[in-house]
């Protein structure tokens, strides 16, 4: 195995990197020095009490899809390709073979977890064949896929409701999958939409009006689940109660 790791700007300095606490971006670090020639980590729990991170730092990983966790308790950097390239007289083959047969590789160069039904088995899906992984069969087909996330028709309901003509650009469709991925689907996005324009219409907080914050950035972020289950203001009593900048109680 390598001593030497590389890390691509295109991944560790985005928003999307940069939203996470400093100790689960120093696991994410950790983890990657730590990985193997293919970018699997079989002790990551290990690494997890090296670097001083948590439990809730690993979560966060394998939420946003940074690291795609096996069933073994192997873990692998989704974007090791995208980071390093190895030579070939170099590359030193990883040993968990079985978590790597579970995994193709995208056209971006991120790995990706293949999920199959029982009945397709027949329909094996391999390393680095991923042109077979679409249209084969419904039953191939994973919801992380951008083919089933309604992009178009969530931006089309914001923009309906918000008065406001939000693009499908890919930052806001990074946004959408990341949620989407999560677990949320159309009717949860519907929901947010019509929770917070009902919660910040008419409201200013700190002195901008609250109708600024109605855009995919703020309403699609990490405190999705936390919009979902407020409750509308025309079901709320009238309080005095203070909002900070996200509309949230404190």
């Amino acid at each position: 195995m390598a001593q030497r790791r590389m890390f691509s700007k295109k991944i560790v300095e985005t928003d999307f990197f940069m939203e996470m606490s400093p100790t689960a971006k120093l696991l994410y670090f950790y983890l990657n020095m730590s990985a193997d020639d293919d970018g699997f980590v079989g002790n990551p729990k290990t690494i997890k009490l090296i670097s001083g991170a948590t439990d809730d730092d690993l979560k966060i990983l394998i939420a946003k899809q940074f690291i795609i966790p096996f069933e073994s308790g192997v873990v692998v950097v989704k974007d090791w390709k995208i980071h390093n390239y190895i030579q070939k007289d170099r590359y030193n083959q990883t040993q968990y073979l079985d978590e790597k047969k579970q995994l193709l590789v995208e056209e971006n160069g991120t790995y990706t977890k293949c999920i199959q039904d029982v009945s397709s088995l027949d329909t094996q899906v391999r390393l680095g064949k991923s042109k077979d992984r679409l249209g084969k069969s419904n039953n191939n087909m994973s919801d992380k896929s951008d083919d089933v996330i309604p992009y178009s028709e969530i931006l089309e309901y914001l923009n309906k409701k918000t008065g406001r003509s939000f693009r499908n650009v890919e930052a806001n469709k990074k946004l959408i999958k990341a949620r989407w991925n999560e677990g949320y689907k159309l009717e949860d996005f519907k929901t947010v939409v019509d929770n917070m324009v009902s919660n910040w219409s008419g409201k200013m907080f700190n002195g901008v009006p609250a109708e600024n914050y109605l855009q995919p950035k703020t309403l699609f972020s990490n405190k999705f689940d936390s919009y979902l289950n407020q409750v509308p203001r025309i079901e709320q009593k009238e309080t005095n109660q203070t909002y900070d900048d996200l509309g949230l109680p404190f």
